[in-house]
């Protein structure tokens, strides 16, 4: 096959993958690998996906290192050393750098280059692609591997255009290192990216003032640097690492205690929990089974978190403004270096802004109902528009020109089949997308899985001579059903989060995340294509169903 051309020369090619992160190079490698001509966009001038884009100060990953990576290559992970437990931005993106080059990977993707759409042709069975300077593609695989939280959820806020100083948002990230060095700093939001960047702002700035409007648990990450010793044994242990990670629940080796939090007396999980806390990392979600599905054990964790804050933070009123009251663990599980330890920093304000909204950006600083605070640069740490943003940022259509923004109805009606596909868009496999396990646990795993998944299928089509291959549209009611049911036997559906799209103004609430766990997920998956891809109408060039 040729190369994709400009000059609104349509080019045909097998496959058009969109996105260089973790599931755009590894995607991209196995479809070669396989024969299958491909061309993967991307919309950065490198590979990395979310870790090019998210460069703020204290951008860390919060899986561990040695499990955050790519296991389809026992060569590739003995060849590449992590530093810490918990790595910094450069290290994360040094690697997928470190990916690209040694499986040559470069050669077969088009940087700074954003999709505009995409959209089925009935008649030809073949996806046309075209970018947003005009360059045109068609292909008969049309893969998403745009992330689950890669589009940046900037806050409408009046008179932001008016502002006298700088604003950054913490996933668009300058590449040139940022000075708040006696600089006057506000930072609004304390999610994860918050929470990492306020320790590592409020060192340098001459005053940070965090603009807080819900108080989030975290806990220590007890990040270390690494011995020689304990890489080898890591290394050593690959085989057995990479088999235990891609059958847990959340892509990571940890055991849970099989029993009920209420099961033991305060004095026992007081125990529990300090030996969590000391561990370090997310571990107290791991300490009991029913944490995320019975309210009464979730309070006994969310309430020895709370009584850890009020413990470091020094002043009482502020340590009651930073204490949750939602169920621990319905949001994302935030690790932190110091972040409670910086509001007992004499530079460091908060400011609750559900009792006093902000109002307006002025020329000077930020304007509440209350007040007026005068700063020299604003950090936005607001999050994404997670699992349907980055999807619905490219004009997708169907057959019979159906948007599958329309579809999902703005995310308000999204239905996949298996996270992986939707009815009305034969062809088109989506990596960790919607109504999969994707972010509830170590993102590599559940991408590695996907995209092998997809490898086989579009293989087991090559094979039997299948041109087209859609999700039925019961087999898809059936899942989203499914997923529901399983969301709601949780307190998942209970917390306003960005997992259920709260962090959007006007976006419609929905849990989209399959609640399962991984290795579940995994069986799942494979029964069905061990069932000959059962769920799906597979058909010949001639649109004469096959099964």
């Amino acid at each position: 096959m040729t190369a994709t051309q400009k000059n609104n020369q349509v080019t045909n090619i097998d496959a058009v993958v969109i996105g260089a992160g973790f599931s755009g190079l590894y995607m991209l490698y196995r479809l070669r690998e396989a024969g299958f001509s491909t061309r993967v966009y991307e919309a950065a001038d490198g590979v990395g996906g979310v870790w090019y884009w998210n460069r703020y100060p204290g951008a860390r990953c919060d899986s561990e290192s040695i499990y955050y990576n790519y296991t389809f290559s026992e060569e590739l992970y003995k060849e590449w050393t992590w530093t810490s437990r918990y790595p910094e931005q450069p290290e994360i993106l040094r690697y997928l750098n470190f990916v690209a080059d040694k499986f040559d990977l470069r050669r077969d993707i088009q940087f700074n280059t954003r999709i505009k759409s995409a959209y089925y042709d009935d008649d030809l069975n073949r996806w046309h692609i075209r970018t947003e300077d005009g360059e045109s593609v068609s292909a008969k695989y049309f893969i998403t591997g745009v992330g689950c939280i890669s589009t940046a959820n900037i806050p409408s806020i009046k008179g932001l255009d008016n502002f006298e100083g700088e604003w950054y948002h913490t996933g668009h990230w300058p590449h040139e290192k940022v000075d708040f060095t006696g600089k006057r700093v506000g930072i609004i939001g304390n999610g994860s990216s918050g929470v990492q960047a306020i320790p590592v702002i409020a060192k340098e700035a001459a005053h940070l003032t965090v603009f807080q409007r819900t108080p989030q648990y975290s806990t220590p990450a007890k990040n270390n640097p690494y011995t020689e010793e304990f890489i080898r044994q890591a290394k050593e242990n690959f085989h057995e690492m990479k088999k235990e990670v891609r059958a847990s629940l959340g892509g990571l080796p940890i055991p849970i205690n099989n029993q009920s939090a209420l099961e033991d007396s305060p004095e026992e999980r007081r125990k529990a929990y300090e030996k969590a806390w000391e561990a370090g990392g997310a571990r107290i979600l791991f300490a009991y089974n029913d944490l995320l599905a019975n309210e009464e054990a979730n309070e006994t964790a969310s309430e020895f978190i709370r009584s850890k804050i009020r413990e470091t933070v020094k002043d009482p009123e502020t340590a009651e403004k930073l204490s949750p009251t939602y169920y621990y663990g319905t949001k994302r599980a935030i690790i932190d270096t110091d972040y409670f330890e910086t509001y007992n920093r004499p530079n460091v304000s908060l400011v609750e802004i559900k009792k006093a909204p902000i109002q307006e950006i002025t020329a000077k600083g930020i304007r509440t109902a209350d007040s007026e605070y005068e700063l020299d640069a604003i950090v936005f740490a607001t999050g994404y528009d997670g699992m349907t943003g980055s999807l619905f940022k490219i004009d997708i259509r169907g057959k019979d020109d159906v948007s599958l923004k329309d579809k999902w109805v703005n995310g308000s009606e999204t239905r996949t089949y298996l996270g992986i596909a939707t009815a009305g868009f034969p062809n088109m496999f989506m990596i960790t997308g919607p109504e999969s396990p994707s972010v509830l646990g170590n993102m590599p795993v559940a991408i590695e899985q996907h995209v092998e998944w997809v490898m086989d299928c579009i293989n087991y089509l090559r094979e039997k001579n299948i041109e087209i291959i859609e999700a039925k549209v019961e087999a898809e009611e059936a899942w989203s059903k499914h997923c529901g049911e399983l969301a709601d036997s949780t307190l998942y559906t209970k917390a306003e989060s960005w997992y259920t799209g709260a962090n959007i103004p006007g976006k419609a609430r929905g849990f989209q995340i399959y609640v399962g766990g991984y290795g579940p997920y995994r069986d799942k998956c494979d029964e069905v294509a061990n069932k000959g891809y059962e769920g799906f109408s597979l058909m010949s060039s001639s649109k004469t169903t096959v099964r």
